[in-house]
């Protein structure tokens, strides 16, 4: 392990440092490579004409943001099983994610895996991550709020006995559990559809969710997220527009699972939510046009999720990631301000 534990702000800033080394350096072997084997970004036939440049871009560069990470994980931080369990639900959201790609790549189109199947796999690993962290690293069945009130989310529990172990099973904080870790999962997917939009954010809210980390003291947990930034920071350097590749479900899925993690683990999962307001609007957007058209014949935006919308207002790609980090940093700064209240 790099550095002295006994600080670990230092510990954190190196994590991300050595992070977005390792993402940038190797990330351009990577673009070489994808191009060399003519794998690209399949462009969604019904979304703004101006991304259709985009098509045959390299994808998948969550595989090289996976690889910042637990580099940076592993040379700075100590592997606790909380770290472990974070790096562990990242890595397999993001393999679902990578096939999820590879099977958009082989096809030709841009859906890539079935929503029924790729929920499957995130349920499956819902139910894996939950099961271990409420048994495993003390994660309590509550979901807590500023100033204190709490809703218990495990007054329905089944206990099971596996040998001489213990296995408590809070069937409301599942169901709960589910709905933060697959929902944030696929709005931080939702998410990246501009140049920049996803990294950017992702940066950002993992930044917030380090300090959370840290004031939870949790300083290995503090690493993973610092690492995670600095993986989006090396990214960032090559998805800047006109992008040289885009992260893929490979990254977002990933990215979105491990944020929600780590709230989870922290027992901060209301301040999650908060910091990640910018990915709930974006799936919000998106659930609205579905829910409105269906019923009404309408659509409430002109193109979902919302960040299109503002493109088919005329805004220019940059303008609208822009602004949307801007709106990112003050979700967060808000959530950070409501953790402190907690």
């Amino acid at each position: 392990m790099i550095g002295n534990p006994a600080y670990p702000t230092y510990q954190a800033f190196l994590a991300l440092g050595i992070a977005a080394i390792i993402t940038a350096a190797l990330m351009p072997l990577w673009i070489r490579l994808l191009k060399f084997e003519g794998i690209g970004q399949q462009v969604r036939a019904d979304g703004p004409s101006r991304h259709l440049v985009k098509q045959g871009t390299p994808t998948m560069g969550g595989v090289v943001i996976l690889i910042g990470i637990l580099g940076a994980c592993l040379l700075v931080g100590r592997p606790t099983f909380q770290m472990l369990l974070a790096l562990g639900v990242t890595f397999a959201t993001g393999a679902l994610g990578l096939f999820d790609d590879i099977s958009s790549v082989a096809h030709g189109r841009s859906l890539g895996l079935t929503p029924r199947a790729k929920m499957v796999g995130l349920t499956l690993i819902v139910v894996v991550f939950f099961t271990l962290a409420v048994n495993f690293c003390g994660v309590r069945p509550v979901i807590g709020f500023p100033g204190g009130f709490e809703i218990d989310l495990g007054v329905l529990t089944t206990t099971v006995m596996v040998g001489q172990t213990s296995i408590q099973l809070p069937w409301l904080y599942l169901i709960f559990v589910f709905l933060l870790l697959a929902g944030m999962s696929n709005a931080v997917n939702l998410t990246d559809g501009l140049d920049g939009l996803a990294g950017g954010t992702s940066m950002m809210a993992m930044l917030i969710m380090a300090a959370v980390c840290f004031l939870s003291n949790d300083a290995n947990l503090a690493v993973f997220c610092a690492a995670a930034a600095g993986g989006c920071i090396g990214f960032l350097w090559f998805n800047a527009y006109p992008a040289s590749i885009f992260m893929g479900d490979t990254g977002s899925l990933a990215l979105g699972a491990g944020f929600a993690a780590v709230g989870i683990l922290t027992n901060a999962e209301f301040v999650s939510l908060v910091v990640g307001g910018l990915f709930i609007i974006e799936a919000l957007s998106v659930m609205i046009q579905v829910l409105s058209f269906k019923a009404t014949g309408k659509r409430v935006f002109l193109m979902a999720p919302i960040h299109h919308h503002f493109e088919k207002l005329g805004w220019v790609e940059t303008k609208v990631v822009i602004r949307f980090w801007i709106v990112s940093a003050a979700f967060g700064a808000l959530g950070l301000a409501l953790f402190f209240q907690g």
